[in-house]
């Protein structure tokens, strides 16, 4: 018998740190929210990365989730953005590590494969389709809030549910094989 279960998005960014909430109950994903912190008003990367930590720590003690899924950072050529982007994802581990609740880390390709069956998806692909898995009404200014939700329904898929094991070529494969999570 699956108990519920809540599970913590990030998507850790120095501008912009996304995240999103989903509630797991009797194996169904239900959506609680998904926000942004704003970073870029900031000058002091310390400070930066203290908000981070801080917010994430907020969100652990308002939600208790289970586990915490992040967005590992992708290997760019500027080697400076990789160091504050890696920091920027140690802070939010560490948040969630110091409350003793799992971390797990996705690659961005990953996360796009689970959610659209493409792991070249665009941002607003991935949007899109967690809009329709999850019904919330309207999509963020930002993306970077579907990208935190999006590595929580990644874990969800990936965590035993039996959704990792199906393979989609694309959405058409999507809505075939899952008839019941389509909503209009």
């Amino acid at each position: 018998m699956m108990h519920e279960k809540i599970i913590l998005g990030i998507d850790p960014g120095t501008t912009i740190m996304g995240f999103g909430l989903i509630k797991i109950v009797k194996g169904e994903m239900e959506f609680i929210q998904l926000n942004e912190l704003i970073l870029s008003k900031y000058d002091n990367h310390y400070l930066k990365l203290k908000h981070i930590f801080n917010r994430t720590i907020e969100l652990i003690d308002s939600y208790n989730p289970d586990e915490i899924a992040l967005e590992a950072p992708f290997f760019g050529k500027n080697v400076q953005s990789m160091l504050k982007l890696g920091r920027a994802q140690g802070v939010a581990m560490a948040a969630g590590l110091s409350r003793d609740i799992p971390v797990t880390e996705y690659s961005p390709k990953k996360i796009k494969m689970s959610i659209t069956g493409n792991g070249n998806a665009s941002k607003e692909q991935v949007a899109k389709m967690l809009q329709s898995l999850l019904g919330f009404k309207t999509l963020p200014k930002n993306l970077d809030s579907t990208d935190g939700l999006a590595a929580a329904v990644c874990h969800f898929f990936n965590s035993g549910s039996g959704q990792s094991d199906k393979k989609y070529t694309g959405w058409g494969a999507f809505v075939s094989q899952n008839p019941g999570k389509i909503k209009s």
